[in-house]
């Protein structure tokens, strides 16, 4: 005789019978209700032994005797779906202390350190009064994770000024500058400079081998730092890039020149947008070239400078990082080395074609970067103060003035719908009345 002995009511037999043949129950819970049905020592069940329902259900006899076990101490429910409630313990967070947690996560870390880690905050979860009793990191790490919480991670971001009008006019401004459609005689030009600095290997890297990542040594030897100029047609799918020793006015003034008389020769504007550096300035081209040539090359330009702490409206960024993760991810110490694989790169861009579709519009900015804009509070005109007069003059005015509404209306209007000729006297009778009026019989 078995130890535990399972019965079954009438409903329970019915409710594993149709979970059975409904064929949308999980496998899981299908065995376990035919093992119930076998194991049934009711009225209207087999009692089938252990053995025998291991060998007809295809399991082994300890997973049978488990289940019985279960349905006697937990219940119904808990055999079926095969998940213990006994051992089950109650949640050490509960909404309020989440809350706690992750305020304190979202504040500064302790002194002495630069962030908050998982052993950390469950170290000063009882010192911050955050829960009564110790936590493991792991519970904290489960918390995080349920409301998507890295602080290990943090990002290097273009903050904008809030309620700021000149960073949202120059940025509608650009935004308008790039729905401008496609014009030969003025062709779209976005311009960016970087540093990049020259990193030679002081033992030779070790190749891609089968089953072996490359490998490199961790000493390096600087060569310098040079500047890399960009211009970026993306209408035209075109790029140029120059490199150059140093990042002086002189050497943007020659950029400009360069793109007036050799890349852009035929144009009679060139719409450039830029960010606001300190060297590009129209004074940069008088102090490279004479005045009637810097006059001429700048009559040539026509600038639109992207807003301060707002070079994401620049497309040669985007082509930058194109650049850095394509071609500059990698040690190069030389600027003759840096030259050819720069130019190898721009060359193979521009077969391509490759531009940047940029979509993002002043509506769209008006919406999502609404936070920006100035905020314009209503301006209450002051009414002026009304003339408090007394009573008694006040109703003989009224008085008068209903007086004379009433004699020049009687005076100098004539009835609606008729001709009068002359003037009308009060005491005279009208012409209808004139007739109605009969001379007495004699």
């Amino acid at each position: 005789m078995e130890k535990y002995s399972i019965t079954l009511t009438a409903d329970e037999r019915k409710q594993l019978k149709t979970m059975i043949k409904s064929g949308k129950t999980a496998a899981r819970k299908v065995t376990h209700a035919r093992i119930l049905l076998k194991a049934d020592g009711g009225p209207h069940g087999p009692a089938w032994t252990d053995v025998r329902i291991s060998e007809a259900v295809d399991v082994t006899v300890r997973s049978v005797e488990k289940l019985r076990q279960r349905f006697v101490l937990e219940g119904f429910a808990a055999a079926l779906s095969g998940q213990s409630t006994r051992n089950q313990q109650p949640r050490k967070l509960d909404g309020e202390c989440e809350a706690r947690l992750i305020a304190a996560l979202c504040g500064p870390a302790p002194k002495g350190y630069a962030r908050w880690s998982l052993r950390l905050l469950a170290s000063k979860a009882v010192t911050l009064e955050i829960v009564d009793e110790p936590v493991s990191y792991e519970t904290v790490r489960k918390t995080l994770k349920a409301n998507e919480l890295k602080p290990w991670l943090k990002k290097e971001w273009c903050i904008p000024p809030e309620h700021h009008g000149e960073f949202v006019c120059q940025m509608e401004e650009t935004l308008e500058v790039y729905r401008r459609p496609r014009d030969p005689k003025r062709p779209l030009v976005c311009m960016d400079e970087m540093p990049y600095q020259l990193i030679s290997e002081t033992r030779t890297p070790q190749a891609l081998r089968r089953r072996r990542v490359p490998r490199y040594d961790y000493e390096y030897k600087r060569e310098g730092v040079v500047n890399l100029f960009l211009v970026f047609a993306p209408l035209l799918g075109q790029r140029y890039v120059r490199v150059t020793a140093r990042r002086t006015a002189k050497d943007w003034a020659a950029l400009m020149r360069y793109l007036v008389d050799e890349v852009f020769l035929e144009a009679e504007k060139i719409v450039l947008v830029l960010d606001n550096l300190n060297t590009h300035i129209g004074g940069a081209l008088y102090e490279a070239f004479p005045p009637a040539e810097a006059r001429r090359i700048l009559y040539k330009l026509e600038i639109h400078y992207t807003p301060k702490h707002g070079s994401w409206l620049n497309m040669a960024e985007i082509e930058f990082s194109m650049l850095s993760r394509q071609c500059l991810d990698r040690h190069i110490g030389t600027v003759k080395h840096l030259r050819r694989e720069v130019i190898a790169w721009m060359k193979a861009r521009n077969r391509g074609t490759a531009t940047v579709h940029w979509q993002f519009t002043v509506a769209e900015a008006r919406i999502k970067l609404k936070h920006l804009y100035p905020v314009i509070e209503p301006v209450t005109v002051a009414k002026p103060p009304v003339a408090l007069v007394p009573c008694s003059v006040a109703t003989r005015t009224m008085r008068i003035s209903r007086f004379a509404k009433r004699k020049r209306k009687a005076v100098h209007r004539p009835t609606a719908g008729r001709k009068f000729r002359g003037t009308l006297n009060a005491n005279q009778p009208s012409k209808r009345r004139a007739a109605s009026i009969r001379a007495p019989e004699l």
